[in-house]
């Protein structure tokens, strides 16, 4: 095997990337409920988190910074979310500091929104237009689904 097909090999071998699936409801009281299922595959985990915001802008920014602190934490979320399970109080206090709670629903919405990013990375900012774009358009879908059932009955 020559250097240069060794350095395409390694190269391909260590591009595992942070998989994030993201979606964006508006709950019964009209907040927001933004979750993020991040799979990691360096240690072969999922982890679900959700966090409420007033508005569709908050929400953006909360995600923003939500993706950046689950980036940035992986092996501490990683140590106490799975390989000190017992502890998991623990792990649930981290995320709560962060304005994250654990999403323990097993379901995820089809209308989902999907980012890679590679671990230890921040999260580029064009990364997040088309995030921003398909989160609106789920949110927007069923209010425009019923304005136009309700025109159609008119």
């Amino acid at each position: 095997m020559n250097r240069e097909h060794m350095k395409k090999t390694t190269s391909r071998v260590s591009t595992a990337r942070n998989d994030y699936r993201c979606s964006m409801e508006r709950n019964q009281s009209g907040k927001y409920c933004v979750r993020i299922q991040v799979f990691y595959p360096r240690h072969a985990w999922t982890l679900g988190v959700f966090f409420l915001a007033s508005s569709f802008d908050r929400a953006m920014k909360k995600l923003e910074e939500s993706l950046d602190f689950l980036q940035r934490h992986e092996e501490k979320l990683w140590f106490w979310g799975v390989d000190r399970a017992e502890d998991m109080g623990f792990s649930a206090e981290f995320l709560r500091e962060a304005g994250l709670k654990i999403d323990h629903r097993t379901e995820f919405p089809r209308r989902a929104t999907n980012l890679s990013v590679a671990p230890e990375r921040q999260v580029p900012a064009f990364v997040l237009g088309p995030v921003r774009r398909g989160l609106a358009e789920s949110v927007e879908s069923p209010r425009s689904l019923a304005a136009a059932s309700a025109a159609a009955g008119d």
